[in-house]
Formats: C-alpha cells, structure tokens, sequence
C-alpha cells in the first residue's frame, strides 16, 4: 500500500523518546535527507536539482531539535512549529496554530501537512495533520517498543490504530532502518530515505539513511 511521507512518535524498549520521518513518494523519488547546521533537510538528490522548480514543496527542512523536543514534518511548517515551542507554546496548541495557519498543501495532490512532537523524558507525544477536509492533532501516551504514525494518505488520521507493538530500534541509526521497512512499515510502498531523532543523554541523537534501491 502507498501511504506517501510518514511521520511516527516512538518509544525504545527502555523508556526513550522518539520523533521519525520517512519520505515515500511515486513523483519525486530522486531526494535524499541531509544534515544541516540546526536541522535536517529533504533536498532532491545529485542530478535532479531541477526537480525543484517542478515542485515547490519537495525541498524542506523535516527534522528539527529545540529545548526538550523533537520536531518531525513533511515540509516548511517543520521551522514554524519549532519556533513554537522554544516560544513555550505547548505541544497541541503549536500544532494546531502552524497546521491551522499553512494549511493543506496547494499542490495537484492536496498534500496533507502531517508533524510528530517528541518530549525528552516523557512519554507524552504528539501528531498532528491538517487534510483539506479536517485537522487532527492526537496525543499519546507511549509504552517501551512502541510506534504511533500518521502518513499523508490513507493513514492519514492520528489514533491507536495506527501503531506497531513491536518497535526494537535502540537507536537514531536502527529507527531510520525501522521506519523504511520494518515492523508496520515494511508492508508500505515507495520509500525513500528517512531522519530520525531519538533520545539519548541529555538531549536527543540524530541520524539519516537512504533506503536500498529496489531490485531491477
């Protein structure tokens, strides 16, 4: 099943917060994620830096760490929504003000906006999608090894259904390769490449990863 981009909250099995991201797409699969000075960025890939001016909104910052949190997105609302909380807006109410105020993606799609909030030392997290026909922002309460995700399409409403049970990244590095195909995730189509923040020490640890290229 084709779901598009992915964002998840998680939980390791002893007790540590996550925010994850994966880019799954038929239309620009040609992209990677890039670590930058304070965020990490979607970019299309070497050669295909045109693809851009194909599409506005396939270039953006998808990962960003501020005070306590994790911040994960499918586009340009990844830097309101982090401005947000360093102002001290809480969780729900920066996602619903930046997904409310950006609103749905103009494109040929109607691309759903979806973001994941993770709190360090908390079990609480956030998701939220704003579709042209709704906005939704859920809180959860997450358990050791497990995910909650809301994608674009398809799975695009926030709630327990949504969920894996059996989620064992230990780390930045494993929940990149977990969320490209593993546990739920592996039965969705079209992945691409993924960034993903889990809590480490005082603060949380990034890491980025390509998926395998598809057998010819």
């Amino acid at each position: 099943m084709y779901v598009g981009r992915i964002v998840a909250v998680a939980m390791t099995r002893d007790g540590r917060a996550g925010a994850l991201y994966r880019v799954s797409s038929r239309s620009f699969p040609n992209r990677q994620a890039k670590v930058l000075e304070r965020a990490i960025a979607v970019l299309p890939g070497p050669g295909f830096e045109n693809d851009i001016h194909r599409n506005p909104y396939i270039a953006y910052n998808c990962l960003r760490l501020v005070g306590p949190y994790a911040v994960a997105s499918n586009g340009s609302h990844t830097d309101p929504l982090a401005e947000k909380l360093e102002a001290g807006l809480p969780p729900r109410d920066a996602l619903a003000t930046v997904l409310l105020g950006m609103d749905f993606e103009h494109d040929s799609y109607r691309t759903p906006r979806i973001a994941a909030v993770a709190l360090r030392g908390s079990a609480k997290a956030y998701l939220g999608i704003v579709r042209h026909d709704a906005l939704l922002v859920q809180e959860f309460d997450l358990t050791p090894g497990t995910a909650y995700y809301v994608a674009t399409y398809e799975h695009n409403t926030p709630c327990n259904h949504y969920r894996d049970d059996d989620f064992h990244a230990d780390d930045a590095a494993a929940a990149c390769a977990y969320i490209l195909g593993e546990g739920v995730f592996a039965g969705l189509e079209r992945p691409v490449t993924a960034a993903c923040a889990i809590e480490s020490g005082n603060g949380f640890a990034t890491a980025i990863a390509d998926a395998p290229a598809p057998p010819r």
